[in-house]
């Protein structure tokens, strides 16, 4: 029996993509690799070129960039796959999760809207743009489990994908 893993999603079948894994014995999270080149553009660089194109800011200009892991988890009810960065990525890339910690439910897993494909959503407050190379370790899982209220009357299914509980 299944308790909990990783698979790749059918969209990166064929595309040599490597399942999360530990570094060490005693290493709480799994390492995620990014499954795609993709590049992440200094915030501030946006800001600077749009001022001086419109000279206004819109606030909608600086967005996260989500990086693609190829990568989709199943795990029990009970329990959660939180994304945390890795430790080196603000220090040497300025590179932050701009959603702070991603919390993966488990009923993200093969839901119809993008069949729970992982995704790390990163802001780059440095001055240049950051390249990510697939393959290149972009942050890491941690499994673990959570507790609910007495007085929880959560009933609603999933209907969404990423950034959806099926609520608005």
């Amino acid at each position: 029996m299944r308790k909990r893993g990783f698979e790749v999603v059918s969209a990166f079948k064929d595309q040599n993509i490597q399942l999360p894994q530990r570094a060490t014995e005693n290493a709480a999270g799994y390492d995620f690799e990014a499954a795609e080149d993709i590049v992440i553009p200094a915030v501030w660089k946006q800001l600077i070129h749009h001022f001086v194109s419109n000279k206004t800011v819109d606030e909608k200009l600086v967005k996260p960039v989500l990086v693609a892991t190829g990568i989709k988890s199943y795990m029990g009810e009970d329990e959660y796959l939180q994304l945390a960065n890795r430790s080196s990525n603000p220090l040497k890339r300025f590179l932050v999760l701009s959603n702070g910690v991603g919390v993966i439910d488990s009923d993200y897993y093969n839901n119809p809207d993008n069949e729970g494909h992982i995704m790390f959503q990163f802001s780059n407050f440095g001055l240049t743009d950051v390249k990510i190379k697939k393959g290149e370790r972009i942050g890491q899982g941690i499994f673990l489990p959570f507790l609910k209220a007495d007085n929880d009357v959560a009933n609603e299914k999933r209907t969404g994908g990423f950034g959806s509980s099926g609520k608005e």
